[in-house]
């Protein structure tokens, strides 16, 4: 019976997320992610045959874990209370996830995707599709519930808590527990939920 694995997928791409949030995607070297999990290099190409595979691992992981996290907060029949915690969610995951927020925020070119095998961008065009018709699903049903437009429902449910996180994450820092507190206000402002 073989050892099991010293070191997990997960763990390589916890580093990498790391490290790209102080060097940018020039920093994902498969010998820099090994040495900071303190793995010799060979073991990383176990689980990666090569660097695209890693950058394509670590996008798809990290906007699939969010998309999922940020829908069910949304839910699967959104109201206007379940959307102002959704866009709250949005803020307090970029807090708790730093590094993948930052990996997040710099978008998916960041990552070559050009370089990715054919199995990764069909995994990640169909990601994508899945989510933007649960997310355009959600605005119709929304603004038929509240009688806003489809683009203030829209923006509050992304643009805003988005833009509220966006130059926290630039600087590589996490958004501070008041961006929460300003975010929940504004999108219920926008949403026409009355203040707590």
């Amino acid at each position: 019976m073989g050892r099991p694995p010293q070191h997990r997928a997960d763990d390589f791409l916890d580093a990498a997320a790391r490290l790209f949030v102080t060097g940018g995607a020039r920093a994902l070297t498969m010998n820099a992610v090994a040495r900071a999990v303190g793995a010799p290099s060979g073991s990383i190409y176990h689980r990666f045959p090569d660097r695209a595979a890693l950058l394509a691992a670590l996008w798809l992981r990290t906007t699939t874990g969010f998309q999922s996290g940020y829908l069910e907060a949304l839910g699967e029949q959104p109201t206007a209370d379940s959307a102002v915690g959704a866009a709250v969610w949005l803020v307090d995951w970029c807090r708790g996830h730093l590094p993948e927020a930052v990996v997040l925020q710099a978008g998916a070119r960041a990552f070559e995707p050009d370089d990715w095998s054919e199995a990764s961008r069909t995994e990640l065009s169909a990601a994508e599709g899945d989510s933007r018709r649960r997310l355009e699903s959600a605005v119709r049903s929304l603004a038929k519930q509240t009688g806003r437009p489809d683009d203030q429902i829209a923006f509050a449910l992304l643009d805003l808590p988005l833009a509220a996180v966006r130059r926290h994450l630039l600087a590589g820092e996490a958004p501070p527990k008041r961006v929460t507190t300003l975010v929940k206000s504004m999108v219920g402002l926008v949403l026409g939920v009355p203040a707590d």
